[in-house]
């Protein structure tokens, strides 16, 4: 199953372990596989650029999903790009562990790729439902290491 990680240097000391184990619980709780993900933490300038390239929107975001091959296919191939200031602004907003907000967007992430949207309340609500639920069964406070 191959996952790999890519960390801009400033912001390293994740756990690939449990960023495997995220990925994995996810995959398989929706019924899909690992063929190849990438997760790249990195920083607003890269989130933007992707941003205003790919979505012709400019402002900052957290996380973003790229599905490599088709979604009907159950061996998923994509890429998963996220802030690291952005998951420690949103952190301090919701009065959340950093650790839990960079496993709930690498969550986030993964159901992008899995075809969940989030365009509309309702679509919010239930990929907000499923990070709960996830984050319930996910070791995230290991994912930093100190």
């Amino acid at each position: 199953m191959p996952i790999t990680i890519e960390e801009d240097p400033t912001f390293s000391g994740f756990n690939q372990a449990i960023i495997q184990n995220i990925i994995n619980t996810v995959f398989e709780k929706e019924g899909y596989a690992v063929d190849n993900i990438a997760l790249v933490f990195g920083n607003d300038d890269l989130l933007n650029n992707l941003k205003k390239e790919f979505f012709n929107k400019d402002h900052l975001t957290d996380v973003i999903a790229f599905r490599l091959n088709d979604y009907a296919e159950k061996n998923v191939e994509g890429e998963i790009y996220i802030s690291v200031p952005r998951a420690k602004e949103n952190a301090k907003s919701f009065k959340e562990p950093f650790a839990k907000e960079v496993s709930r967007l690498i969550i986030h992430g993964g159901l992008h790729l899995l075809n969940y949207d989030d365009g509309t309340k309702e679509d919010k609500d239930t990929m907000t439902g499923k990070e709960e639920t996830y984050l319930k069964q996910c070791p995230w406070q290991n994912l930093i290491h100190e």
